[in-house]
């Protein structure tokens, strides 16, 4: 029994934590594609081209069921809004990431996660239960701002794509 327990939690949370491990690639390949491709919207939509046909070969292969949009349409208009704010997310990592390169923008990332969670919860937003704002867990987002800081390293210039850093 304990076996299976731990698996029904170690097993997503290992695919949650790889799919975190990939974000700093993902952030620097588009990066990388938008300054190749000569704008940061170009690497945006070719990696977002490139997403869709991928999710279009797993639903081939998986043989999913076609959706029933009906009921989609019926729903909230938040419903539609997780497209919008991908292409956002992949946009400002092709734009951002040359400059705070994928450990600055990745940490910023999850510190406007955190904040945004933290409203999403104290007011309910989204058909989720509220939860209440505390001092323990605006002291959770100080530290995660100061963990960026630190990662980040304020005050410390940056070295050129490709060169060592020496002595960081």
């Amino acid at each position: 029994m304990f076996r299976k327990a731990a698996a029904l939690v170690l097993i997503p949370s290992a695919t949650a934590l790889l799919a975190g491990a990939l974000l700093p690639f993902q952030a620097a390949s588009n990066a990388a594609l938008g300054k190749a491709l000569g704008h940061p919207l170009w690497g945006a939509l070719t990696s977002l081209m490139v997403s869709a046909v991928v999710v279009v070969i797993a639903l081939l292969a998986l043989r999913v069921a076609a959706p029933d949009i009906s009921r989609a349409l019926q729903g909230s208009w938040w419903l539609w809004i997780g497209g919008v704010v991908g292409a956002l997310y992949v946009v400002s990592a092709a734009a951002i990431t040359p400059q705070l390169g994928a450990s600055g923008f990745l940490l910023l990332v999850v510190a406007g996660q955190i904040v945004a969670s933290l409203l999403v919860d104290h007011f309910g937003l989204m058909g989720l239960a509220g939860k209440p704002i505390t001092f323990a867990r605006l002291a959770g987002v100080v530290l995660i701002f100061g963990g960026v800081l630190l990662v980040q390293g304020v005050a410390t210039s940056t070295a050129e794509p490709g060169t060592a850093r020496v002595g960081q």
